[in-house]
């Protein structure tokens, strides 16, 4: 882990592997993933390589691949200088042999540790002030590479209580003295470090530069990976326990951490070593806990939970609830198809059933009119008692509400459904709606978001990755659905031709326009489609992904749908005819049981 990135490298690897390539800012996108190539859909610019951190990714979740160049080096056997010269040049020391010199061993007899671990450590003092320790670091080989000193007479106010040689490589103090392989203790001082050898405990070793400073994980990446687990045995800073955010985070390596507790009200290992001896160092490092990884828990502590008794959006639509159980919180739903075959309706269907059903609703819909979406909803919840109907010229239907009618609707609407306002889209429309639906959710008690459609809720910035930002949006889309439990209900546009190889089966999830991600990212896939000309019904409804049942329709197996134009309502062969709550009067009082005498 030496390596430090240079762009050349990664321009060297891209040609090495044939991919075509282009920079936007820190990133270079790959045209194709040099894992997978695209998928079957061959999506390009999934991949890229940033130029600062070294850190490579791959968009599509078929994939996912991700991690450091210095790993897709390897993978591509692309090759990599490692030596110093590619990078800092470390001073080299006089390798000769360390005179243990009595002040040092005194101050550390004064400190709870004796002769033996001081001469076996090499620990020293200065010729020219014996208050000064010196502490010599070796790496695994044996090789002087660092130096350290430290005060013991330092009062507050009067220059540094520690100081390093200059220009040394930053290397873990005691790496000579470990048995490779087992259990690594780390600890933020030299002093700790040696009072855990006191106690007999094997394979400790200190940081360089305290609790900030990481420079020695590079050069020590290796010699971690040896073991099997790190135990952090830091400073106790009223309850936190200094290094062990960081080894978190950074450890190639399971990590462990001494509980506050163990630490018996002192502040670190030395501190328990003089006041309650060897056995309580360790007693502390054997009861150290393992530091959970960011969402990772156990399976057993997850709770079970009966599907069946979950609640959800029932669609009002029998053959398509048995099929996908309704529509869940925490659920993304992608409902697709070909332009104007029938989505949009289907969705605002949806609307109508979320609010019946007390869901509360957040609906973006990118290409109608916020009053042209609401009439289409205004008339498939008043339902076919309430619809006017007259005739033109030409003799065609006209439909209409009268202005009582739309009222009692607005009134059920009120405080429960609540509309993106597309007027106000500028510019970076992705990243202003979902902030507006995530505050949307939280302020008005949301539980069902609708979003129509994929396309119109990207940026047209002609710089921005169109694919990119798709798989970001659903990306998020998703995280929002799980952290705050509302369901979501998403709108994407079937390409126009199959991105399929000649002669391959067409894979319907592959079919929808975009990145080949977003298939990949949402829970349920509804493929809304139109009938052959003469079929006996107006619609068909196909189930291609199913993540929570697993049941999927095939062509010829899909459910039919039938379409009232007067009232804009989708039903099935199973559907009965919907009242909704609006039509109740509320000025009625409701009729009483009769009394049992």
């Amino acid at each position: 882990m030496g390596y430090e990135l240079r762009e050349s490298d990664v321009y060297g690897l891209a040609q090495q592997v044939g991919a075509i390539v282009r920079r936007r800012g820190e990133e270079l996108f790959f045209q194709l993933c040099p894992y997978c190539h695209g998928g079957e859909s061959r999506d390009k610019d999934t991949f890229s390589v940033n130029l600062t951190s070294g850190a490579f990714s791959c968009f599509r979740s078929g994939c996912g691949k991700k991690g450091h160049f210095v790993e897709l080096c390897r993978d591509f056997g692309y090759p990599l200088d490692f030596g110093e010269k590619q990078g800092r040049q470390y001073r080299k020391f006089p390798q000769k042999p360390v005179e243990v010199r009595e002040p040092a061993v005194e101050y550390l007899k004064s400190r709870g540790i004796g002769e033996e671990v001081a001469r076996k450590y090499r620990v020293t003092c200065r010729r020219d002030d014996p208050s000064i320790l010196a502490f010599p670091f070796y790496d695994e080989h044996g090789v002087m590479q660092f130096i350290k000193y430290r005060n013991t007479r330092h009062q507050p106010g009067q220059g540094n209580k520690e100081w390093c040689e200059k220009d040394g490589k930053p290397i873990l103090f005691g790496m000579d003295r470990c048995t490779g392989s087992g259990r690594l203790i780390l600890t933020e001082g030299q002093i700790d470090s040696l009072s855990l050898a006191q106690a007999g405990l094997e394979n400790a070793v200190s940081v360089p530069n305290g609790k900030n400073g990481f420079t020695w994980l590079g050069p020590c990446w290796g010699f971690l990976e040896a073991y099997s687990e790190v135990v952090v045995f830091g400073d106790n800073e009223g309850g936190e326990i200094t290094l062990a955010p960081e080894m978190q985070k950074k450890s190639p390596i399971r990590v462990k951490v001494v509980r506050p507790e163990d630490y018996l009200g002192e502040k670190d290992a030395n501190d328990i070593l003089r006041k309650y001896g060897p056995q309580a160092l360790a007693t502390a490092v054997e009861n150290a806990r393992e530091v959970p990884l960011p969402k990772v828990v156990e399976l057993a502590d997850v709770k079970a939970v009966d599907l069946n008794s979950l609640p959800r959006i029932r669609t009002s639509l029998p053959e398509v609830d048995k099929l996908i159980g309704g529509i869940f919180p925490g659920q993304v739903v992608l409902l697709t198809g070909k332009r104007g075959e029938g989505k949009s309706t289907f969705m605002s269907q949806l609307v109508a059933e979320s609010l019946e059903q007390g869901w509360p609703v957040f609906v973006y819909s990118g290409e109608l009119t916020d009053y042209h979406f609401k009439r289409w909803l205004d008339f498939q919840v008043a339902g076919p008692d309430w619809v006017r109907t007259s005739f033109d010229a030409y003799g065609e239907p006209r439909y209409s509400l009268d202005a009582a009618t739309v009222e009692k609707i607005n009134s059920w609407y009120r405080g429960r459904a609540y509309l993106y306002d597309n007027n106000a889209l500028e510019g970076e429309e992705m990243e202003g709606l979902l902030e507006t639906v995530e505050k949307a959710v939280k302020r008005y008690g949301i539980k069902a978001v609708f979003l129509d459609n994929l396309m119109t809720a990207m940026s047209d910035d002609p710089k921005s990755d169109l694919y990119r930002q798709q798989s970001q949006f659903v990306h998020r889309l998703k995280l929002l659905a799980v952290r705050q439990d509302v369901a979501v209900v998403l709108v994407a546009h079937q390409r126009k031709g199959s991105a399929q190889p000649k002669g391959a089966p067409v894979d319907d999830n592959d079919t929808i326009m975009g990145s080949g991600d977003i298939t990949n990212r949402v829970d349920t896939v509804l493929l809304y489609a139109r009938p052959e000309e003469g079929a006996d019904c107006d619609g068909l409804l196909r189930v291609t992904k199913n993540r929570l049942f697993g049941r999927l329709t095939r062509k010829g197996e899909e459910v039919k749908l039938f379409y009232s134009a007067s009232t804009k309502r989708i039903s099935s062969k199973g559907s009965s005819l919907r009242h909704y709550g609006w039509e109740a009067n509320p000025e009625e009082e409701p009729l009483l049981p009769d009394l049992p005498f």
